[in-house]
């Protein structure tokens, strides 16, 4: 981060009224009038539309790809950031604040991914006499470091499976502790979220490979690399308590929610409340999180999440210091509009409610662009057609329409389907009629497992007893879903190609980005001609072949594990891409010597590139 944003932290009293008022010292929180979302896609459209309910201005901000974007549209005033990759853009504080001061914003709501659970960013944010809509940093990096949360959970008493009380530095520590707790491990970022940074080691031997990936993501998402270990409980469920704090210290559980239904440790179906849970079980959980954040002075919305494994036993797992995903079946089934409450409490608000209890049930299913037939390989590329569903207990939040380019730059959520009923069965009833009119055309979404598994007795559990655990799809999961049959288009070159102008406006001299057109066919009237498209020839794939190792979706090289000459074994990986912020392993098809490589590290191929070449053993 830039030195200008850099400061020395205060010892603090963790109880103080509220962040503003703790690096202030002004006892009378500010009012918001003006909120930049520093976010994109979805959950930008979820803030914007909350701001405008609550009466406030809306700011977003905007890659190169995300010009067009819904959330750029809806917003009040929409800036520029001047940038394609995520470190460029979203990832960039002073950016981010430079567009805040420009814009007039008193506050900054910052989604969740990207800088969320950043705590320089907090501070900056603060430190530049703005509202940050969120916990303060102090909180944040407390909580917000998986280590250091660890220490928090077992000082109020959470509890806790086997872990390392600090990071690893090398493969060797993560192997000694596995040793003595045995396998499987999961090595986890500290700083991540969101199943990025997460990996899984069943063998000692794949120890150093997974530690390697795991740090590699977490630097890449969240610019920290740094891992921990835990022992992994055998098929968990994944059970976490959407929380609300305030200034005084009051905590408050909105309720629970269950997502163990997940693909490489990513969400994929969440529902709340949590079904199948035992009293003494939902005790222990609302009486930890309130510990937990009661500990550290946490304002704002949280969520604590826990594993609670097959035997029965609940670990706590983490706390995401900021709004979820999945925060709309807590919504749904309480009535209680978190971001709102956000807004609230950032301006110190206080919760003069009791937990409230939940009086429906309801599921969200996320609807990302990825082929659910071949692996749920993300596919950036146009969306052709988007038709969402509606009627009773439908909702639907998204950041894209149709004709909006999916990028491979970001993650791969193109909406989220919320499904309410009066009770759980009710809820998937209305849930297969919704997924069942749900359409998107020009890329491939996960829809046919939706469709699948919400008739997949294992999830269903008609005989009152959920089977499904945090490794479920990848382990137990066995429709047969087709992989998709179209073929995504290349995101049009021209949202790349722009050319400068300087107009006057008012007599003021501005300069202005415009697509990169040839000029008018004719005299006034005439309809301005647009550059035409290039069409995207892939000449790699026709030199495919049974030999060759192809890219199967549109990515950046991450890793190419080996060399022409090299003797490979069906299964080896051979190369590691990474799109849509997920790393995806090629590995060999079959035995065989490697004849060429054209896979280089940094470099983005598109669908089809020939990454490996094989011959004959």
């Amino acid at each position: 981060m830039s030195p200008t944003f850099n400061r020395l932290r205060n010892t603090m009293d963790l109880t103080a009224t509220t962040h503003t008022a703790q690096e202030h010292g002004d006892a009378t929180p500010r009012a918001i009038s003006t909120v930049l979302v520093a976010n994109r896609g979805e959950i930008a459209v979820r803030v914007i539309r909350a701001a405008r309910d609550s009466g406030y201005r809306s700011v977003a901000v905007y890659s190169d790809q995300d010009r067009h974007s819904l959330h750029v549209r809806l917003a009040d005033e929409a800036y520029s950031l001047d940038g394609a990759t995520a470190a460029d853009t979203y990832l960039s504080i002073p950016k981010l604040l430079s567009v805040a001061v420009r814009a007039g914003a008193d506050a900054v709501h910052p989604g969740y991914g990207f800088l969320s659970e950043n705590p320089d960013f907090a501070r900056a944010v603060i430190d530049a006499g703005l509202t940050w809509i969120g916990p303060s940093p102090e909180a944040i990096e407390a909580l917000g470091d998986k280590v250091s949360a660890r220490h928090v959970a077992e000082r109020v008493g959470a509890p806790l499976a086997p872990g390392t009380v600090d990071p690893v530095s090398t493969p060797e520590e993560i192997v000694a502790f596995a040793n003595e707790v045995g396998l499987p491990v999961a090595i986890k970022a500290a700083f991540g979220g969101g199943g990025r940074g997460l990996k899984v080691a069943y063998t000692l031997e794949e120890i150093p490979s997974q530690f390697e990936s795991a740090t590699r993501e977490a630097l890449a998402a969240f610019g920290r690399g740094e891992c921990f270990v835990e022992k992994f409980l055998a098929m968990p469920r994944h059970i976490e308590t959407q929380c609300l704090a305030d200034s005084r210290g009051t905590v408050v559980v909105v309720g629970t929610r269950d997502c163990s239904l997940q693909r490489r440790n990513q969400k994929l179906v969440e529902e709340a409340p949590a079904p199948f849970l035992s009293a003494e079980q939902e005790k222990v959980l609302y009486e930890s999180s309130k510990a937990i954040l009661a500990e550290v002075g946490y304002v704002g919305a949280g969520t604590c999440e826990f594993l609670l494994g097959h035997d029965g036993t609940l670990s706590f797992l983490e706390v995401n210091t900021r709004l979820q995903v999945e925060h709309t079946v807590s919504e749904e089934t309480t009535g209680i509009d978190l971001v709102r409450e956000q807004f609230r409490l950032a301006e110190g608000g206080t919760l003069d409610y009791p937990d409230p209890r939940p009086h429906a049930h309801s599921f969200e299913f996320r609807i990302n662009g990825e082929d659910p037939g071949n692996g749920f390989l993300p596919t950036p590329g146009i969306i052709h057609s988007f038709h969402a569903p509606s009627g009773a207990g439908v909702r639907v939040d998204t950041g894209y329409e149709s004709g909006d380019v999916v990028s491979g730059a970001f993650d791969s959520l193109l909406a989220k389907l919320v499904v309410t009923g009066p009770t759980r069965e009710e809820a998937l009833q209305r849930a297969r009629r919704a997924l069942g009119e749900f359409e998107v055309t020009g890329v491939p979404t996960v829809l046919p497992f939706d469709r699948a598994v919400v008739n997949d007795p294992d999830f269903t559990a008609v005989d009152g007893t959920l089977r499904v655990f945090t490794q479920w799809i990848e382990t137990e999961f066995s429709a047969e879903i087709p992989a998709w049959s179209g073929s995504a288009e290349h995101p049009n070159p021209l949202l790349s190609e722009r050319d400068s102008v300087v107009v006057e406006v008012d007599g003021k001299r501005i300069e202005v980005s415009v697509p990169r057109v040839l000029a008018f066919a004719g005299k006034s009237g005439d309809t301005l001609q647009v550059a035409p498209q290039r069409r995207f020839r892939d000449q790699t794939r026709s030199a495919a072949s049974g030999d060759a190792v192809t890219a199967p979706m549109q990515a950046t090289v991450i890793a190419t594990n080996v060399s022409v000459g090299d003797r490979v074994v069906k299964g080896d990986p051979l190369v590691v891409l990474e799109a849509m912020k997920m790393e995806q392993p090629i590995l060999s098809p079959r035995d065989g010597i490697v004849a060429s490589v054209d896979a280089p590290v940094g470099h983005t191929v598109t669908s089809g590139h020939v990454l490996v070449a094989l011959e004959p053993a």
